[in-house]
């Protein structure tokens, strides 16, 4: 039981700022901390959680990789802070598919467009 707490155990310490409409519209802010969990981010163990089981959640669309060209929203984030051990200053939006699927694997941190 120990081994299965310290593989799902994470530390972090994140602040995620979202844009519903864009930069020029109002903002949302929150923070995560893992390991134990805190922070304003609602359901903050359940975040936890899913972010242990992410391998780069932070990650950007690598350069070389075709994307389909559709539409998401407006949105935009942006997640700072530090992940098992390294910085993350990531940028997150929904103009195209990968986008939108980077966003999607991040919904519990950022938000589901349209809920806020």
């Amino acid at each position: 039981m120990r081994i299965l707490a310290a593989l799902l155990a994470v530390s972090a310490s994140l602040h995620v700022t979202i844009w519903p409409s864009g930069h020029d519209g109002k903002k949302t802010t929150w923070s995560l901390g893992c390991s134990p969990a805190g922070g304003t981010l609602p359901h903050r163990t359940t975040a936890c959680r899913r972010l242990s089981r992410l391998v780069r959640p932070f990650a950007p669309v690598p350069r070389d990789v075709a994307c389909t060209d559709i539409y998401g929203g407006p949105e935009l984030a942006r997640v700072t802070g530090r992940f098992r051990g390294g910085r993350v200053d990531a940028s997150f939006n929904r103009r195209n598919g990968c986008e939108i699927e980077r966003w999607n694997t991040l919904s519990f941190l950022l938000g589901t467009p349209g809920s806020r």
